[in-house]
């Protein structure tokens, strides 16, 4: 049910800059602007259509919840802080924010999520390496399981649509 109503959402006319990409409830919007006033005035505008829609369909969205980041990889002095509001509250702007468990950094790079992910699979392994001694500790084939289970996926995380969905749009 929930796919069907969120369908329509996605189906609104924005424009060509805009692209709209969603999984499960979460939505972003990737808006392309020549300046950040530009993208800031199209936020603007993409917003409201999403507050009428919302209001249209007796859904409210958590402003809370909801952030702002500015991508650029421009190297000339820019303002680097954008003004969106969301029923009427200005939405956070974020250095690093977490998407779908990929940490997006503002000139795309995905240092800060590397260095999360590098990491975690540290924890793990020295974890592991605790667990496997000579004499006594996991055997072989739990320490292989717990490996392929739970590190490997890690290192293999590939790139989810919304990445590639963001590379059509810049």
């Amino acid at each position: 049910m929930w796919n069907i109503y969120y369908n329509s959402l996605l189906n609104l006319n924005f424009t060509h800059r805009t692209k709209p990409i969603a999984f499960a409830d979460d939505l972003m919007l990737a808006i392309r602007g020549r300046t950040v006033s530009e993208a800031e005035n199209m936020a603007k505008i993409e917003l409201t259509k999403i507050a009428a829609w919302a209001r249209d369909n007796k859904i409210h969205f958590n402003e809370q919840r909801s952030k702002t980041i500015l991508i650029s990889r421009r190297k000339r002095k820019e303002r680097r802080d954008v003004m969106i509001y969301l029923n009427s509250r200005p939405l956070p702007q974020a250095q690093s924010p977490k998407y779908l468990g990929i940490i997006i950094d503002k000139k795309l790079t995905f240092k800060n999520h590397l260095h999360y992910v590098t990491d975690k699979c540290s924890k793990l392994i020295f974890a592991l390496s605790k667990s496997a001694k000579i004499i006594w500790g996991l055997g072989h084939g739990a320490l292989k399981t717990i490996y392929t289970g739970a590190i490997l996926p890690l290192l293999q995380y590939g790139a989810p649509i919304w990445i590639k969905a963001l590379a059509k749009v810049s």
